[in-house]
């Protein structure tokens, strides 16, 4: 699921990567625009890459 040295970012820093507020990253992952890449305790980790093609999905520029 994640590759090794592939950095792992929090919900709200990913929110902040793209410029959006925690619940948007919250609403991708319901809506299935985003999956969580790994956990640290009950934290969900992303990848940024998967953040900023969820970001793209959600605004229509597939």
């Amino acid at each position: 699921m994640n590759s090794p040295g592939t950095p792992l970012i929090t919900a709200d820093l990913a929110a902040l990567e793209a410029g959006v507020v925690p619940a948007t990253i919250r609403k991708w992952v319901q809506l299935g625009h985003l999956r969580a890449a790994g956990r640290q305790g009950r934290r969900s980790l992303f990848r940024l890459e998967d953040v900023f093609a969820a970001e793209r999905i959600a605004r229509g520029r597939q």
